[in-house]
C-alpha cells in the first residue's frame, strides 16, 4: 500500500489501523535544535481525541503519545522522530456484520476491491483515527514555524446551512476553544450546537466547513504549477477524511467577479515594498506567497457512520441486507477536524520553508559547523567509580 508519506524535505510516514494495537508516525527532516517534549505534542492530540464532548464519539481513547526516537536532552537531533499512540478502547465486534457487506459510502468495498482483503475493525486504515498521527507530526511542525514567526489558526465556520460571519485571526485565537463546536463566533456556535443536537437525536449526521488562516509566511514561497502553494495545500486538505472541497481566497465565489473587481492594485508599504491592495487572492499569487495572510476553507461531508437504516449487499451470501451502523461515532466532523486542518497546514508550510532555504535543513540555529551549542549534551563532571572506561584531565 502506497500513499502513506507526506512531504518532500519534512517527511511524515504513518502506520496503524483504527482497531490495531497502535498508531504511529515517523517524522524525517526535522532540523536539530528544536526544543520538544511529549507534553507539547499531547496538547495538540488532546484537541483531536475522541470523547471530549457530547458531540464527539464516546470511544475512550486517551491518545497518549510516546516519543521513541529523535530527541536528546529535550532537543531534536536531526534524526527521525518516532512517535507511537496506543489504541486502548477498540471494540471490533460491532463491525463483523460488514466484513463482506460494505457499509454505505465508506471505504469498505473499495479497499477490498483494491487489495483483496482489508482490516475491517473500525474501518482499519481508512478510519479518520489515522489523523491522530498527522496531528502529532503537525505539533512538531507548529513548533518550528513558531520559531520563524509563523502561526496557524482555524475554526468551524459552517455546520449545515448555518454559516458564521467572518472572524479575525485574533478572534480565532480567543474563542475557538471556548465552545465544543470550535466556532470562533460564540453566538453562531450556540446555533450550530443546537442543530448538531437535532441531527444526533434523529440518528443522523451533518456536514460542515473549517476556515483557516496562516500568518507570518514570508513572500516568495512555492513554485509555479505543480509545486505551487495552493496545489500542495490542496493535496493536504483533500487528504483529510470526508473532505470534498478546498478553496482559497475568494474560492468558488471568484466565478461571480469581473477581472476588474478581482484584480488587486499595487501600492508601497511603510518599507517601500510593493504590496497588493486587499487580499482576495488569499495570500497567493501565481502559486507563490505574497507575504500576506494565507486564507482557505475545507468542506467536510456528514459522517457516514449513522444508526439510520440503510441498504447494503453481502457479496459472500448474495443477499440484500439492512445496514444499521451501531457504534460510537461523531455526528459531525469539523469540531475535531480543526486541529487536523491546522496540522496539515503546518506540515505543508514547514516543507516550503525548508525547500525555499528559509530554514536550514540540518539545524534550526543556522550555525553551520558550530559544535559547541547550548543544546549539545554535556559530559559528566566525574566518571562513576565503576565505569568500564574513564577520561582524566592531563592539565597540570
Amino acid at each position: 500500500m502506497n500513499g502513506n508519506e507526506f512531504g518532500r524535505l519534512f517527511r511524515v510516514t504513518t502506520f496503524g489501523e483504527s482497531h490495531g494495537e497502535a498508531m504511529g508516525v515517523t517524522v524525517s527532516g526535522c532540523p536539530a535544535g528544536l526544543e520538544l517534549d511529549e507534553e507539547t505534542v499531547q496538547a495538540e492530540l488532546d484537541r483531536r481525541k475522541p470523547g471530549q464532548s457530547q458531540i464527539t464519539t464516546s470511544r475512550g481513547e486517551p491518545d497518549a503519545v510516546s516519543i521513541k526516537s529523535g530527541l536528546q536532552d529535550g532537543y531534536t537531533t536531526g534524526t527521525p522522530i518516532g512517535m507511537v499512540i496506543q489504541n486502548k478502547d477498540a471494540r471490533s465486534g460491532k463491525y463483523e456484520p460488514f466484513i463482506t457487506a460494505p457499509r454505505p459510502s465508506h471505504g469498505d468495498f473499495t479497499y477490498s476491491a483494491k487489495f483483496g482483503t482489508r482490516n475491517w475493525g473500525g474501518g482499519g486504515r481508512s478510519s479518520a483515527r489515522e489523523t491522530a498521527n498527522w496531528v502529532a507530526a503537525g505539533a512538531i511542525a507548529k513548533q518550528i514555524l513558531a520559531s520563524e514567526g509563523i502561526e496557524i489558526r482555524a475554526h468551524v465556520n459552517g455546520i449545515g446551512e448555518i454559516e458564521a460571519p467572518d472572524v479575525s485571526f485574533e478572534e480565532m485565537g480567543e474563542h475557538v476553544e471556548e465552545n465544543e463546536v470550535r466556532c470562533a463566533h460564540p453566538e453562531t456556535a450556540e446555533r450550530m450546537r443546537e442543530k448538531i443536537d437535532e441531527y444526533q437525536e434523529a440518528g443522523d449526521s451533518i456536514g460542515g466547513s473549517i476556515a483557516f488562516e496562516i500568518r507570518g509566511a514570508p513572500r516568495g514561497l512555492g513554485a509555479p504549477r505543480f509545486d505551487s502553494v495552493p496545489a500542495r495545500l490542496g493535496q493536504a486538505m483533500l487528504s483529510v477524511p470526508a473532505a470534498t472541497s478546498f478553496e482559497f481566497g475568494l474560492g468558488k465565489e471568484a466565478r461571480r467577479y469581473r477581472g476588474s473587481e478581482r484584480n488587486e492594485d499595487w501600492k508601497f508599504d511603510e518599507n517601500g515594498d510593493p504590496v497588493p491592495v486587499g487580499n482576495d487572492h488569499g495570500g497567493l499569487q501565481g502559486g507563490i506567497t505574497t507575504g500576506q495572510a494565507i486564507r482557505g476553507e475545507v468542506i467536510l461531508h456528514a459522517p457516514t457512520s449513522i444508526p439510520k437504516e440503510q441498504t447494503t449487499v453481502d457479496w459472500e451470501t448474495g443477499e440484500e441486507k439492512t445496514a444499521q451502523v451501531i457504534g460510537r461515532h461523531d455526528p459531525v466532523l469539523p469540531p475535531r477536524g480543526v486541529p487536523v486542518v491546522e496540522a496539515m497546514c503546518a506540515l505543508t508550510m514547514v516543507d516550503f520553508m525548508l525547500l525555499g532555504g528559509r530554514i536550514n535543513p540540518d539545524r534550526l540555529d543556522g550555525n553551520v559547523g558550530e559544535y559547541d551549542t547550548d543544546y549539545h549534551p554535556s559530559s559528566p563532571e566525574n566518571d562513576p567509580a565503576d565505569a568500564p572506561t574513564s577520561a582524566e584531565s592531563t592539565d597540570e
